[in-house]
């Protein structure tokens, strides 16, 4: 998984500090984690596609939650950034080389083993990713450091 992923989920909970009415630009939220500015819009651009944020261009436009982080799974935020497609992707090298022709058990499966294994821990955590909203994130997040809604909204309003 890539790392805008990540970018992805702790600008989702920045967006929500930041407060439902404040649009906030790429820049500013890149700037707070020190992150570049025009690949955190790519993963922004991603979020707002899939319906998961709206933008509005401007000066005083920017990203916004486009609805409550409760309704939103982790799992949409990857597929938003990564895409749908499958993490694993058997390309069949069992059917190269010399052992390519090599005997199979009467009425085996034609998939690969590897593959079947692969997809079934594929579906687990997709399904492990589904059960997870970002307002669980959230809260998690204000535990840990009950502070940082305030300082990132101090923080925005200094600027």
């Amino acid at each position: 998984m890539s790392e805008g992923v990540e970018w992805a989920l702790h600008s989702c909970v920045n967006l929500a500090w930041s407060g439902p009415d404040r649009a906030v630009s790429a820049a500013r939220l890149a700037a707070w984690h020190d992150l570049p500015a025009a690949y955190l819009n790519k993963q922004l651009q991603a979020l707002a596609r899939a319906g998961i944020l709206t933008s509005s261009p401007g000066p005083r436009g920017g990203f916004r939650l486009a609805r409550p982080l409760a309704a939103v799974s982790l799992m949409d935020v990857v597929a938003a950034v990564e895409g749908p497609e499958e993490a694993f992707r058997c390309a069949e090298i069992r059917r190269r080389g010399p052992g390519a022709d090599g005997p199979t058990a009467e009425g085996a499966a034609a998939d690969c083993a590897i593959a079947h294994a692969m997809s079934r821990a594929e579906l687990a955590w997709r399904k492990a990713l589904a059960a997870q909203n970002l307002d669980e994130i959230r809260q998690q997040a204000e535990r840990q450091a009950p502070e940082a809604p305030q300082r990132l909204r101090a923080w925005l309003a200094a600027q």
